[in-house]
């Protein structure tokens, strides 16, 4: 730290989040954005608002109750929006807030790499079953 540089102050930390932190509250956040269901909703959802059975068909293999649980978290988060139509039979739909949008920009880089390195790590995975 220079001389100029002065320690965060408690609520700065806490306002900044500390993912290295064991308590941090940024971790619980960090699952739910990072969890496979949670990168797969924020990707499916950055390009349209999705009813939940849309959005269960474009997350290919998760099952209702991990989509329904992983909505309510990125909701908790502030990530996604849940609007329920008053109307018969119930209609709701799921989109991304400003935050969320923000947020499915970031994995969206992850999940570009992934797909992209996706022939080297292939290629990784074979050397490990050679040796």
């Amino acid at each position: 730290m220079g001389p100029d540089e002065h320690p965060a102050s408690l609520s700065q930390q806490l306002r900044r989040g500390n993912l290295m932190a064991a308590t941090c509250p940024s971790r619980e956040v960090l699952k739910h954005v990072t969890s496979r269901w949670g990168v797969l909703v924020l990707i499916a959802l950055e390009a349209d608002t999705l009813r939940f059975s849309a959005l269960r068909r474009a997350v290919g293999g998760v099952s209702e109750r991990m989509l329904a649980q992983t909505l309510q978290w990125l909701e908790g988060d502030g990530l996604v929006e849940r609007i329920a139509y008053d109307v018969v039979p119930p209609h709701v739909e799921y989109s991304l807030t400003p935050l969320g949008r923000e947020a499915a920009e970031k994995v969206r880089v992850l999940a570009d790499w992934i797909e992209a390195s996706l022939p080297r790590i292939a290629r990784a995975w074979e050397e490990r079953q050679r040796d």
